[in-house]
């Protein structure tokens, strides 16, 4: 009889990254700005590889970081396969730089606001191309090192240079297909924002707790309009689907957001602008 052999799964790659740049380096640190994520992040996964390999690979003095022996045996074991995957990517890279639009920005964005009017900005702009992102927290936005960003947070988490899209005001919305009233329709609310339906009490009048929630506004959105009740979804991802009829307004009222979604544009490219005073010409007229 034949025995079977069954792989032993292989950890993340961004586990052996951390490993072979703070090797290379001897600091988790310089590991850190190479790889555009926190100390703490290159920390963790170099901790969680140790885990799963049971065996330490770095001897941590006061001074800075040593190898083991183990981590020694390890580094050109990692070295080369990261190597040769680099240069396959260079391989298929999708063109020249010059002429690439890299976006950074949430699911929410791309699907709701980006997306409906790329064919607009792509018969402005024939020669440009654009790779989208998906991008949520800080450090997936420092790995992709995009031309362009559209952050969802408040203004201070922005910076200076984030430019506060509008409109930027809370609205419920529901699918026009869903009939009855809308103190009697499931709610539906996006989690970890600052206002929601205990805002939306304070300030119209409503105290019946949500009963369906989302860890987006993207996806509050769509389930409205797949009919499963009323979404508090933010004005500037709603634009479209209310243009095209795939929501409707449940109540006539609006609510302050205190986030909102922040655009910032890299000063290198000079594509960037470009984007920035199209998109924010295509707001302003969606408004009007």
């Amino acid at each position: 009889m034949v025995g079977l052999t069954v792989a032993k799964s292989l950890p993340p790659l961004g586990w052996l990254r951390s490993f072979e740049a703070a090797a290379r380096h001897l600091s988790f640190t310089a590991a850190a700005e190479e790889l555009g994520l926190t100390q703490s992040a290159v920390s963790q996964q170099v901790k969680s590889l140790e885990t799963r390999l049971a065996i330490p690979l770095f001897m941590r003095r006061a001074r800075g970081l040593a190898l083991t022996d183990a981590g020694r045996r390890l580094l050109p074991d990692v070295e080369a396969p990261l190597q040769a995957l680099a240069a396959a990517m260079d391989g298929v890279d999708a063109g020249p730089e010059k002429s690439l639009l890299n976006i950074a920005t949430s699911v929410s964005v791309a699907q709701w606001v980006i997306g409906p009017r790329l064919p607009e900005f792509q018969a402005r702009f024939p020669d440009l191309r654009v790779r989208l992102f998906s991008a949520i927290w800080p450090d997936d936005f420092h790995e992709t090192r995009a031309d362009v960003e559209i952050r969802f947070g408040s203004a201070r988490q922005a910076g200076v240079d984030g430019e506060l899209l509008l409109p930027n005001r809370l609205i419920a919305l529901k699918s026009a297909k869903i009939k009855g009233d809308f103190h009697d329709l499931p709610l539906i609310e996006a989690v970890g924002t600052s206002s929601g339906w205990r805002s939306w009490a304070k300030h119209v009048g409503h105290t019946r707790p949500a009963s369906i929630y989302t860890d987006t506004f993207g996806m509050a959105l769509h389930l409205a309009a797949q009919g499963s009740g009323v979404a508090l979804v933010s004005e500037l991802l709603a634009e479209h689907a209310l243009r095209t009829g795939l929501v409707e307004r449940a109540h006539p009222s609006s609510l302050p957001s205190q986030e909102g979604y922040y655009l910032s544009i890299s000063k290198d490219k000079p594509q960037a602008p470009m984007f920035r005073e199209w998109l924010l010409g295509s707001l302003s007229l969606s408004a009007t």
